[in-house]
């Protein structure tokens, strides 16, 4: 298996795109994404959740925590904030 089997191939032109809950909205112009996703476990072959946490640029603070959002790949904004608000998928309850 070579080194670019296992990683996502992007297409010319295309941002990456995820979709999370929005865990934490109290920076100016920030939100934080926790991004859920399903891998195999090597050895043992089960199925076990693993998650990251993005920071993404939200201009106008519309997303609020418990939010479903769909952040896009962009250029660095800040040390760690490389991802920006595309839309909000549904309002926490």
């Amino acid at each position: 298996m070579s080194a670019q089997e296992g990683a996502a191939v992007k297409s010319s032109g295309t941002k990456a795109t995820r979709t999370g809950l929005v865990v934490k909205a109290s920076m100016d112009k920030t939100i934080t994404v926790k991004v859920d996703r399903l891998v195999q476990h090597r050895a043992y072959k089960k199925i076990v959740r693993r998650s990251s946490k993005y920071l993404a640029h939200d201009e106008r603070g519309e997303a609020g925590v418990g939010d479903t959002v769909r952040i896009v790949e962009c250029r660095p904004l800040s040390k760690q904030k490389h991802w920006r608000l595309m839309d909000i998928i549904s309002k926490a309850e």
